[in-house]
């Protein structure tokens, strides 16, 4: 179990807030294969404060998802604080997570993300003001430094908790790695060891495998999980299983992909549309074809596709051809409704 406040999570596994990525539709597909927590993609605090249509959509949160943390990212105090409120006081998100780690230039230029990272006698009062003024607790996700000469991970920690923070989560990258390079865990480690909240641990957990052995080396009270999850949710579920019961469920059939795949598009196309859903799974099924035989040329058509059938009809085709080359085998069924 992971208690941030008072919200509990039935385990320590918990999903990325991805910026594209984690709306309802995946959300709700990732909370359905057993993941403890689910964290919404980033939403600007002075879009909210203004009722921007297309962010105050983002923060809706189906009641099945629960429990559910809700991420705002801004620069300036003022602006976190009443957007927070709003978070607090018109959704059911159970959890209010403010965003210190995203790396991308649009983002720190304006003192917002990963820029905090370099300011933490700021960090504790900013924190301290938004937790005053709402009830949900209030997290942070970071990144362990700007760059390799401005490392202040623990000190950047200590700063939310002091503030009242419930829980931060550390990616082991700073700024200026991006995506690149190894994650740091030796400084999560630290930052655990520095803190008496809840700390969880992401960067380079891929497999469930990976995932234990962060637990293990660094004491962390929960693992996240990011691109690992990206068109397969399976990495979630056999985590989820893998840490629990010692044992790991087999790795999903193209059919299972596939279907889960369509599953993903459904739920989409019911929240923005076809023609939006449709554009925007291109990317997805990319990711659930990864890895597949052959996947190449189903990849290369469905970019062009911009109706929900037709690419429908095209996956079911790639399986087909699939299960005439190889021998049935039996069906592993996820765990997601029928």
């Amino acid at each position: 179990m992971l208690k941030i406040g008072n919200v509990e999570a039935p385990n320590k596994v918990v999903l990325a807030p991805m910026a594209g990525v984690c709306n309802p539709a995946f959300r709700l597909i990732a909370k359905e294969f057993g993941t403890g927590l689910v964290c919404a993609e980033m939403v600007s605090d002075k879009a909210i404060v203004h009722g921007n249509a297309r962010s105050m959509e983002m923060l809706y949160v189906d009641d099945r998802e629960k429990p559910l943390s809700l991420q705002i990212f801004g620069g300036d105090t003022e602006t976190l604080v009443q957007a927070a409120k709003i978070v607090d006081q018109h959704t059911n998100a159970d959890i209010i997570d403010i965003n210190m780690g995203c790396p991308v230039p649009k983002i720190t230029k304006c003192d917002a993300g990963a820029r905090w990272l370099l300011q933490p006698d700021k960090i504790e009062q900013m924190i301290e003001t938004v937790v005053k003024a709402v009830s949900k607790p209030v997290t942070v996700k970071m990144r362990i430094g700007w760059d390799s000469e401005h490392i202040y991970a623990v000190e950047n920690a200590k700063a939310v908790e002091r503030g009242g923070g419930s829980a931060v989560s550390v990616h082991g990258r700073t700024r200026e790695q991006l995506y690149t390079g190894k994650a740091d865990w030796n400084i999560i480690r630290e930052v655990k060891q520095a803190l008496s909240i809840p700390v969880i641990g992401n960067g380079d957990v891929v497999t469930p495998e990976d995932a234990k052995r962060m637990l293990d080396q660094t004491g962390v009270d929960g693992v996240m999980i990011g691109r690992g999850a990206l068109g397969n949710p399976w990495m979630l579920y056999r985590t989820v299983q893998y840490l629990s019961g010692g044992e790991l469920p087999p790795e999903p059939t193209p059919e299972e992909k596939i279907r889960i795949a369509i599953l993903h598009m459904d739920r989409l196309i019911a929240l923005k549309g076809e023609h939006v859903a449709v554009k925007e799974m291109r990317k997805h099924m990319a990711w659930y074809l990864k890895g597949l035989t052959g996947a190449a040329r189903v990849k290369d058509a469905i970019m062009e596709m911009l109706k929900r059938d037709e690419m429908v009809r095209a996956l079911n085709e790639y399986v087909e051809h699939l299960a005439a080359q190889s021998s049935p085998s039996s069906e592993e069924e996820s765990p997601v409704l029928q």
